[in-house]
């Protein structure tokens, strides 16, 4: 992950899962569930940060500076981000880190924070000064908002999810398919956060097969390397017995030439000594 953009979205979606897990904790809930997938997702954040690391050196080895220079100016708040999440995530707050807790990267996420945020008391501090009246005035019959009852009017409430979570994340959200929010609608505070647990597992366990197929695929990859290299040392073997015979036939080559050079010597000496002959013989007979 050597894009900044993903980073920023991945620093967002870590810092929605630990205000989620501040709310749950405020809600008396089991908010600790969630810090297995926060701690995967802090380590892929940082892997990415070494990631655009090197990918800047291998930029300013390369000569494109413009590429260099946005990782450049991206690296240092995406530092910083890295930190601050750390420390909340590991319970050392400061007003820095929370700053960075509530500001998204990319401001089309800011309902989502904004709901987030959003203390679960604030609800009920609205509901007792409203409830301060005149002296002598008379008020409607107290109703309850929750009940154990799913069936019952008080579970219907299409905003309890909301409240508790927040709005989920969608990446078409003109999609009207039935989702996370239509499923959880008509539960309790107690079936809504057992159902977010469930889809937990679920990804967690999905989580562990993809890790077990990219085991399985690394053995695979790492095997067919030592195939590789196996093959490798044979051309080696076949590329030094190829070398070998050629040196034999560049000397057989050698030898056939001076053959051929001395039979035609020979032939030259066998002219001259016929030419001879003849000459002594014309001679002769001319006298």
């Amino acid at each position: 992950m050597s894009n900044p953009n993903q980073l920023y979205l991945l620093a967002d979606h870590i810092k929605l899962s630990l205000l989620e897990r501040q709310r749950a904790q405020s809600l008396n809930l089991d908010g600790d569930s969630k810090d297995g997938h926060i701690s995967r997702s802090l380590e892929q954040f940082r892997d990415g940060l070494a990631a655009l690391q090197k990918e800047q050196e291998r930029l300013e080895e390369t000569g494109d500076e413009d590429g260099a220079l946005t990782i450049s100016d991206a690296l240092p708040g995406l530092q910083k981000q890295y930190n601050d999440l750390t420390s909340q995530f590991h319970g050392f707050s400061s007003p820095s880190s929370a700053s960075t807790l509530t500001h998204p990267n990319d401001p089309a996420l800011s309902t989502d924070f904004e709901h987030a945020t959003t203390s679960p008391t604030s609800g009920a501090a609205q509901s007792s000064t409203s409830n301060l009246r005149p002296k002598g005035t008379r008020t409607a019959s107290k109703t309850v908002r929750f009940t154990d009852n799913p069936a019952g009017p008080a579970a219907a409430d299409p905003d309890l999810e909301a409240q508790l979570f927040g709005n989920r994340y969608r990446d078409n959200p003109a999609d009207d398919s039935i989702g996370y929010r239509d499923e959880a609608e008509g539960m309790t505070n107690t079936q809504i956060h057992a159902y977010h647990q469930q889809i937990l597992d679920q990804q967690d366990e999905q989580l562990d097969a993809l890790g077990a197929s990219i085991a399985r695929q690394r053995e695979l990859s790492m095997q067919i390397g030592d195939e590789l290299d196996e093959h490798v040392a044979m051309l080696d073997d076949v590329d030094n017995v190829v070398d070998r015979h050629q040196g034999r036939l560049d000397r057989a080559k050698r030898q056939v030439d001076r053959i051929t050079r001395a039979a035609g010597e020979s032939k030259q000496m066998i002219a001259i000594v016929i030419l001879i002959i003849i000459l002594v013989l014309l001679i002769i007979i001319l006298k």
